[in-house]
C-alpha cells in the first residue's frame, strides 16, 4: 500500500496537526512511512488539482487530502470549501484512485484546533481510515470496468 497525503500550507498550525493523525493511523494500520509521501500545497484551493495530478501516476494506491478553512466575513470560505469538496470528488471519479476529503470547514479557529486533536478525533486520522477502506474495497472488486474499457479489454 502507498499512500499520498496531500496538506495544505494554510493554517498550517491545524493542518500539521492533521497531517500527523493522518501518519500515525497509516502507520498503525501497517502501512510502513517509507510508502507515505506528503506533497504540500499552498491551500484547500489547490488540493483537487493535486490529488488528480498524483493519482494519474498510478503510483499511489489511496490519496488523502487535508485542508482548513476558517470561516470569515466574507463569501470565499463558501466559494473555495465548494471547489474542494466537488473537486477532490472529480478527481476521484476521473482518476478511479480512492481520494479522502480531509478539509475541514470550520466557523472559528479553536473548532478547528479540536478536530485536529490529539486521538481518535482527529480527522487526518479518520481520513486515512477512509482512504484505507475504499483501497480494499477497490482492490476486492479488481480493476473495474473503467479501467478495462481504458486498457482496451
Amino acid at each position: 500500500m502507498k499512500l499520498a497525503l496531500i496538506v495544505s500550507s494554510y493554517h498550517a498550525f491545524v493542518t500539521d496537526r492533521l497531517e500527523a493523525g493522518a501518519r500515525a493511523r497509516a502507520r498503525e494500520a501497517g502501512v510502513p512511512d517509507e510508502h507515505i509521501r506528503t506533497f504540500h500545497v499552498p491551500g484547500a484551493y489547490e488540493l483537487p488539482q493535486a490529488a488528480q495530478r498524483i493519482a494519474e501516476t498510478g503510483e499511489w494506491q489511496a490519496i488523502v487530502c487535508l485542508g482548513c478553512l476558517i470561516k470569515g466575513e466574507t463569501p470565499h470560505f463558501d466559494y473555495i470549501a465548494q471547489a474542494a469538496a466537488q473537486g477532490i470528488t472529480r478527481a476521484a471519479q476521473a482518476t478511479g484512485v480512492p481520494i479522502a476529503f480531509g478539509v475541514l470547514t470550520t466557523n472559528t479557529a479553536e473548532e478547528a484546533m479540536a478536530r485536529a486533536g490529539d486521538g481518535a478525533s482527529n480527522k487526518g486520522r479518520e481520513s486515512v481510515e477512509a482512504a484505507l477502506a475504499m483501497a480494499a474495497l477497490y482492490e476486492g472488486l479488481g480493476r473495474g470496468t473503467a479501467a478495462r474499457a481504458a486498457a482496451g479489454s
